[in-house]
């Protein structure tokens, strides 16, 4: 009878997984393609960009035309990303069909006329999306629902970026800081690798990255040692300089919409603002590079995500560029995500690092691809697989080491407000758990705010 107890409880554990295989397959079918057009809609439109370089000056137009698209139909599409985080950890009003159209639509027309902005949040957007499209169509249940959604997630990230293990680990690890939500494991596996799959098939391809830096045994201690603890120190420290970067993104990106919102109040003059301000900083900059995603360029001597690789490949303050635009295009209300931006910004401040430290460039600007978007969406253990997905695995323990130490020094700041905070970076009353971004900023305010005070009241009484 035990025996027969034991069977039974496989044979349920084998039909659950049998169900959510047929169950997501479709899903990520849809999710891939769907992210199949996006990406070579996205490339179409950047080209144009390149042959007609007097789109930017109608960048506050377009912004304007977004923000009354998103006002007719919108609704709560507005939320983007937060909204699925919202449903899946406390279902209300569901994931509107409408998400996924609009999102491309406001993606293309930003990266068309010159934002500075990504396409994680699109591929995401969509994949929530197209989830809760399907989740209805099969009458799930809320707790099936939520496992969908976290699937829609892992599809959307893992085939935008060719990176199928990564996107499912992030869907699982970025809902809630220090918790991974294993209940999805299976589910969000097979939705990265179908969704990748089909988004290939329709003959996308993604940027080739490589590390020529091989490493070699220190020559003190050979027998005790395997690998460079100079160069581990190097890693450290930037890992550190890459959590900084990703805490003033995320900062800057809230701080400034916050305060765009509260001096320009008529609500579409915002984008139009913005893309003034794009204008001028482009101007400023005296180069296009920092517009769009970034990834390439069609002039010689562009500082891009691929040329960071190499020596001389950026300026020591593109990153720095990089991160202002971007925080100007998103905060005025442009469509797009903010993974390659943050790619971008971490591959230049790499390549800078690298010069000061006499270190590796290729392998710095890797480490900063992958440890930035790990200290601004709080996933350092996605980033770690994704450095394998993306650049191999020889050097799998320097990526942790970037990757964790930007995670504990962005804070408890990202850019998904809507995340949770499960397991504290500190163990502080002001970052409890279940608190969201958004909670803990207020509580790090005012906590800051109420020290400086005090500080000078007792000034004062001396």
């Amino acid at each position: 009878m035990h025996k027969l107890k034991r069977f039974s409880e496989h044979f349920a554990i084998a039909s659950s997984l049998l169900r959510w295989t047929v169950i997501v397959i479709p899903v990520a079918i849809v999710i891939g393609s769907a992210t199949a057009l996006f990406l070579w809609l996205l490339d179409a439109v950047t080209h144009m960009r390149w042959q007609y370089p007097w789109l930017l000056f109608l960048l506050p137009a377009a912004g304007v035309v977004i923000y009354f698209v998103y006002k007719k139909l919108g609704g709560n599409s507005e939320r983007g990303n937060n909204l699925i985080m919202d449903e899946i950890h406390q279902p209300g009003g569901g994931v509107p069909r409408r998400m996924a159209p609009l999102v491309l639509f406001g993606t293309i027309v930003t990266h068309l006329f010159g934002g500075s902005a990504g396409r994680e949040g699109t591929a995401v957007q969509m994949g929530g999306s197209i989830s809760a499209m399907f989740g209805k169509w099969f009458n799930l249940q809320q707790q099936d629902m939520r496992i969908l959604l976290t699937s829609g997630i892992a599809a959307g990230f893992g085939a935008v970026f060719g990176t199928p293990l990564a996107g499912a680990v992030f869907a699982m690890e970025v809902l809630a800081i220090g918790k991974l939500q294993y209940n999805a494991l299976l589910p969000c596996v097979v939705a990265g690798i179908v969704a990748d799959l089909s988004c290939t098939a329709w003959g996308i391809h993604h940027t080739p990255y490589k590390i020529s830096f091989i490493g070699s045994t220190p020559s003190f201690f050979p027998q005790f040692f395997h690998i460079d603890l100079l160069l581990l120190l190097k890693i450290t420290a930037a890992g550190v300089a890459f959590g900084l970067a990703a805490f003033l993104f995320a900062e800057m990106v809230h701080r400034l919409k916050y305060r765009l919102q509260q001096y320009i109040r008529i609500a579409w003059l915002v984008p139009v603002a913005g893309g003034l301000l794009i204008i001028l900083l482009t101007y400023l900059a005296g180069t296009p590079d920092y517009l769009g995603l970034g990834v390439t360029a069609n002039h010689p001597g562009a500082v891009t995500l691929v040329s960071s690789f190499n020596i001389g490949g950026a300026a020591t303050f593109s990153w720095l560029w990089k991160l202002v635009f971007t925080a100007v295009t998103l905060s005025a209300g442009f469509k797009g995500g903010e993974v390659t931006p943050l790619f971008f910004i971490g591959a230049t401040l790499g390549n800078t690092l690298a010069i000061w430290f006499g270190a590796p460039v290729d392998l710095f600007a890797a480490l900063g691809f992958i440890a930035v978007f790990a200290g601004a969406t709080n996933t350092p253990l996605a980033c770690t697989i994704m450095g394998v997905e993306l650049f191999g695995g020889q050097h799998i323990l320097y990526f942790a080491v970037a990757c964790f130490m930007a995670y504990f020094f962005s804070g408890h700041s990202g850019i998904y407000s809507a995340q949770r905070i499960a397991v504290p970076k500190i163990f502080d009353a002001h970052f409890s758990a279940e608190t969201t971004l958004t909670q803990a900023f207020k509580r790090r305010k005012n906590f800051t705010s109420g020290f400086f005070k005090r500080n000078r009241q007792d000034e004062e009484k001396k």
